[in-house]
């Protein structure tokens, strides 16, 4: 079957011919790139990719197919604008799989790309900046007028878009894929028995953080996005988790009006996105970075320890970390431009960070370990998402 020809433009006027591959139609979106070799099923299903075109930068997309396994959204959909490959596979080999991409991208009506270069468009992306484009058929010049009317990542509230419509209680594990925790912290079993009490703020949680959550030993309620304090206080907390999600935090403004209600009360933690929203109702500022953050080999310094971890990230998104000044603590810092990973601010009993640590082949890292039994988030330095 001979493909159609279709086209990927940007707002700056570049233009890549490529061929259509999972649904047919025309879609805009913020185009960035993730540099993950693997995993396109999480990522396709990551809500923090709400209302962005993902570029894979591996160039064989697609070869291991489907599976009912390894979504990370909550709906187990994906949440991608749209898809962008080098050389989508067009045969499926996994005793996982249950379909192929090209299936699964139709069924969900995810419009994708394919013979596309993707290197010389994760350059192009690095040196003028992420920035909105759009997949069709259409003249070029149709396309580009398109992805220059579609509206910009600042100032959209994205969060609003993948939220839950209600509460609900999260009880799945790791199963299989649980890793037993170092020897020498107080748990050393997965699947715990629950011991604490966790209310989960879901911006577009990941799945896999929620069931680290539940292997730690805590009882799990996530709540929508815009449920209030006090309504999150009624439902008697040990701790309070920010989750990751979408878009610009600055405009998530009822969710740092909440939060801000909840300094001080109870235990916080935030990641990703909430570790902005935190940032945001400390007083801080966030800025967009160029290009933003995303993929598995993100190199990341412990201030304290000195030693430096590869880290899976996926914002566009950083807390300015002078704003802070005085007030919280950084502890750990992007190596490629600087930036702010980590903080805490041990006198109000909060922690944040802005990156989820990879699996470690290294025996000697810890994996991430979340408790409020010490009326405190204490975190151990591994893994949060990845499987």
């Amino acid at each position: 079957m001979t493909p159609t020809n279709i086209h990927l433009a940007l707002a700056d006027g570049t233009v890549f011919n490529g061929y259509a591959y999972g649904a047919t139609g025309t879609i805009t979106g913020e185009v960035v790139f993730t540099t993950g070799m693997t995993g396109y099923q999480e990522v396709l299903t990551d809500p923090s990719y709400c209302g962005q075109i993902v570029t894979m930068t591996a160039p064989q997309i697609g070869n291991t197919g489907i599976n009912v396994e390894d979504d990370e959204s909550i709906g187990s959909r994906p949440q991608v604008a749209g898809f962008i490959m080098r050389d989508p596979s067009h045969s499926t080999s996994n005793w996982r799989a249950t379909e192929s991409l090209d299936d699964y991208l139709k069924r969900h009506q995810i419009v994708a790309i394919g013979g596309i270069d993707t290197r010389r468009l994760t350059r192009h992306i690095r040196d003028k900046g992420a920035q909105n484009g759009c997949i069709g058929s259409e003249s070029a010049d149709a396309l580009i007028d398109r992805a220059r009317k579609a509206p910009n990542m600042e100032g959209l509230d994205l969060a609003a878009r993948v939220t839950p419509q209600s509460k609900y209680s999260f009880t799945e594990t790791r199963g299989l894929w649980a890793v037993p925790f170092d020897s020498n912290l107080r748990r050393t079993t997965a699947m715990r028995a629950s011991e604490h009490h966790v209310v989960a703020m879901d911006f577009g949680a990941k799945r896999n953080i929620l069931r680290c959550l539940v292997d730690m030993g805590c009882k799990v309620t996530a709540v929508p996005a815009t449920t209030t304090a006090k309504d999150i206080l009624d439902l008697s907390p040990d701790g309070i988790f920010l989750s990751n999600g979408p878009g610009d935090p600055a405009a998530v403004t009822y969710a740092i009006a909440t939060i801000r209600e909840l300094l001080g009360k109870k235990p916080i933690f935030g990641i990703c996105l909430g570790h902005q929203l935190l940032g945001l109702a400390l007083g801080g500022s966030t800025f967009k970075l160029k290009f933003g953050h995303r993929g598995l080999n993100q190199p990341v310094k412990d201030l304290v320890t000195g030693r430096v971890e590869i880290t899976l990230q996926n914002h566009g998104f950083v807390v300015d970390v002078e704003s802070l000044k005085g007030r919280a603590q950084t502890t750990h810092l992007h190596l490629n431009d600087g930036t702010s990973k980590d903080w805490q601010f041990p006198m109000r009993k909060l922690l944040a960070c802005n990156i989820i640590r990879k699996l470690p082949l290294d025996p000697t890292t810890r994996f991430i370990y979340l408790s409020v039994s010490a009326d405190i988030w204490v975190v151990n330095k591994g893994c949060a998402s990845a499987k």
